[in-house]
């Protein structure tokens, strides 16, 4: 293959999504035949292209996606500079493998890592509206109010701009929250804004996926199944979905 723009190449060899690939591009850690590479520049397969200096195949890699019960404290990047517990420590050896999207280092909960960019920008791109699922535990004198959590489904201000949930209930010392979006660090934010901080955030669903019975630092592959799934949440039986539910609640709540 000839021609191909820089951000596809590193996208199909599952460095990262090619919006992530664009970051990385533009924080100059690319480069190209040992010159610091360029957005929109475009390379062909003999091409010398080198993420941290770590040269990239030019082959595709094969389509593996995990998920992973990150434990609390481990970062989400794919490479830290300051030497932090990484969730790739955690994972097989597999070159292309990168998380999906983030989850903070002091969060835990199910986090998805493929080798499919394609995959990671599915999953990312706010267009595609995928749902995320948090338990979070808060602090301070009293538990989130149901007028209160009402409030994060009509909406609050971030400094980033308008935030709202899908939903939002009490939990016992907390509450339960559904985003349509992932921008970092909302459910804490959002939860703040209100006037309770967290102190412990979970993520037990993407999409349709749960995290189940999986314990911290668990990982498993997904089959087809569980990427339909992931994907399109009415896949999954009512039946099942309502099971899932159920042991969320007894789990966490």
């Amino acid at each position: 293959m000839s021609g191909e723009r820089l951000q596809k190449r590193l996208a199909r060899a599952g460095v990262a999504s090619r919006r992530a690939a664009e970051d990385l591009i533009t924080a100059g850690r690319v480069t190209v035949n040992g010159v610091v590479a360029r957005l929109g520049q475009t390379v062909a397969d003999a091409d010398d292209v080198r993420v941290d200096g770590q040269l990239i195949d030019a082959s595709p890699v094969p389509l593996v996606t995990f998920a992973l019960y990150k434990p609390r404290g481990y970062v989400t990047t794919a490479r830290d500079e300051y030497g932090r517990r990484n969730v790739l420590d955690a994972m097989p050896q597999i070159p292309g493998l990168h998380p999906v999207g983030r989850l903070d280092k002091d969060s835990e909960g199910l986090l998805l890592l493929t080798t499919d960019g394609q995959l990671t920008l599915n999953l990312t791109h706010p267009r595609y509206g995928h749902e995320k699922a948090y338990r979070a535990w808060t602090e301070g004198p009293h538990d989130p109010s149901s007028e209160e959590l009402e409030t994060l489904m009509k909406g609050v201000p971030l400094e980033d701009g308008p935030a709202s949930a899908i939903s939002a209930s009490p939990a016992r010392g907390g509450a339960f929250v559904v985003l349509g979006e992932g921008r970092n660090r909302q459910v804490r934010r959002m939860l703040e804004a209100i006037g309770h901080p967290v102190g412990r955030l979970l993520r037990y669903r993407v999409g349709g996926l749960w995290l189940g019975d999986m314990e911290v630092g668990e990982y498993r592959e997904l089959d087809r199944r569980d990427l339909d799934e992931l994907l399109q949440p009415a896949a999954v039986p009512g039946d099942r979905w309502a099971r899932s539910v159920e042991h969320a609640q007894r789990r966490w709540g």
